[in-house]
């Protein structure tokens, strides 16, 4: 922009700052306001936008501004607490019970450290009366009582905003200490017009009106919003929550029972195995539920309990079930809920961390986010499992192709794995479901068919937001954040 244009678009209060400081000397924001007949907030706004136009050169510096906290003032009307104590004993003859100068002085929470004021200044000398504590006066108090006190003259002066004598800064220091005055850093920031200042001053003088320039390029607006994948993940939520489901605790530790054992996985599988999951180093252990409970899961593993299975035919070991370990699977909070309890009919669902070894690509991690959750009525069947799989990966994650194949889970049968189409990566597994064996089912007391799954939202959340690597969700990357749009 040229400098004529310039000169035309100021506002009032930069054409009135640039004529405070015609004379070419450095002035501070309330020396321009005094000067051009505006508020101070008015002079420092202006300085701002002059200083962007390189109109105006800005000097910047620190002083530090010394003022009366609460305490601090409430001390200035009242006397400081010390003051009030020796008034208090001077007023009863030079010599008072603690007990009574702490009431008649007010003294509260500051009664120990003003006896030690008075003993350290020897304005006081200490004995007994029986059982009260007497303080009586020396005469060394007098300087106090004649308002020669460092302190409180520090105090004073401080209030009405005069300058201390270098013997007031101990008077000063002591008063910081205790809360009376706070001591903060101010920026200071004045200006001093340019030749390019003075040069559009001149210009500006020979224009009646503000000219606005109406297609000038304006600064982008960066809207404060949630990271996008949070976002995702809160609105699943919601919209589960309005279907009437019931969200689950999710803990990133659990124990090996929630984990496989009660999902009927039997503790030689090589699932279990150090490759394909982590292990607590400390404390290695946890508690196992109610025996009840521990005893069917038992039985179900060894010769299949109360379930009409032959089981895994094994000799299963508590002291292994114990183990804790990182979450692998959401499946295991679903466990845990059932083990608790559940309303039946119910809905039950959790958003969980997991962790996995792995090795890390554009569609894995060693640590991602499972979409849990089971649905328990004795009318389900599994032809209502996959339209509601289907439905989330449509409405959800807005796929247009999805497809079912068969699959093995220890814990569900039948079993059922959920794909759909990326359009840059092709055919992505995202969820494995099933109906929850009896083999599980019947050891925890619950014999209604319950519809079960676990997608992989990381996955989800690629297709909704349109990316083709899933590291991108937890990305740093101010460019992809900033530009993202809202998810709805």
């Amino acid at each position: 922009m040229k400098i004529e244009e310039t000169a035309q678009a100021l506002s009032e209060i930069e054409r009135n700052s640039l004529i405070a400081l015609r004379d070419g000397r450095l002035k501070n924001a309330g020396q321009i306001a005094n000067s051009a007949g505006m508020n101070i907030d008015s002079a420092r706004r202006a300085i701002m936008w002059l200083k962007e136009k390189a109109l105006v050169d800005l000097i910047e510096s620190a002083k530090m501004h010394i003022s009366l906290t609460t305490s601090g003032k409430e001390a200035l009307q009242k006397g400081l607490p010390e003051k009030r104590a020796i008034e208090a004993i001077h007023k009863a003859g030079g010599k008072e019970r603690l007990i009574e100068i702490q009431k008649n002085a007010n003294l509260g929470k500051e009664s120990d450290f003003v006896l030690g004021i008075a003993k350290r200044n020897a304005w006081v000398s200490l004995h007994k009366e029986g059982n009260e504590l007497v303080l009586e006066l020396t005469g060394l108090e007098k300087d106090l009582l004649q308002g020669k006190y460092a302190s409180e003259i520090a105090l004073g002066k401080i209030g009405e905003n005069e300058k201390l004598s270098e013997a007031e800064n101990e008077g000063l220091n002591e008063l910081i200490r205790r809360g009376f005055v706070e001591r903060k850093q101010i920026i200071e920031r004045s200006a001093r017009i340019n030749e390019l200042g003075l040069e559009a001053l001149a210009f500006a003088e020979k224009f009646t009106e503000r000219k606005y320039v109406v297609d000038a390029g304006v600064p982008e607006i960066l809207l404060g919003k949630k990271q996008p994948y949070v976002q995702f993940l809160g609105n699943i939520r919601n919209k589960l929550v309005a279907l009437g489901f019931k969200e689950m605790p999710a803990p990133l530790i659990t124990q090996e029972f929630y984990n496989f054992d009660a999902l009927f996985q039997p503790q030689g599988h090589p699932a279990r195995s150090w490759s394909d999951t982590y292990q607590l180093k400390q404390p290695k252990f946890g508690k196992l539920p109610d025996a009840r409970i521990v005893s069917g899961v038992k039985a179900a593993h060894e010769n299949g309990g109360n379930t009409g299975s032959s089981g895994w035919q094994y000799k299963w070991n508590e002291e292994i079930a114990k183990r804790l370990m990182p979450s692998a699977h959401g499946t295991a909070h679903s466990a845990r809920q059932l083990v608790k309890g559940i309303e039946i009919p119910g809905k039950y669902f959790a958003i969980a961390r997991c962790y996995r070894p792995d090795v890390v690509d554009a569609t894995h991690l060693i640590e991602f986010n499972q979409l849990e959750g089971f649905v328990v009525d004795k009318s389900f069947n599994f032809r209502h499992l996959l339209g509601m799989l289907k439905q989330f990966a449509v409405e959800i994650a807005g796929a247009e192709e999805v497809k079912f194949l068969p699959d093995y889970y220890p814990f569900t049968e039948p079993s059922v794995q959920l794909s759909a189409k990326h359009p840059e990566l092709g055919w992505i597994e995202f969820a494995g479901a099933g109906i929850f064996r009896p083999e599980m089912m019947l050891p925890l007391g619950i014999k209604e068919p319950a519809l079960a799954w676990g997608i992989g939202i990381d996955r989800l959340a690629m297709f909704k937001l349109n990316i083709k690597d899933v590291r991108y969700l937890f990305s740093d990357d101010l460019g992809w954040l900033r530009k993202c749009a809202v998810v709805q």
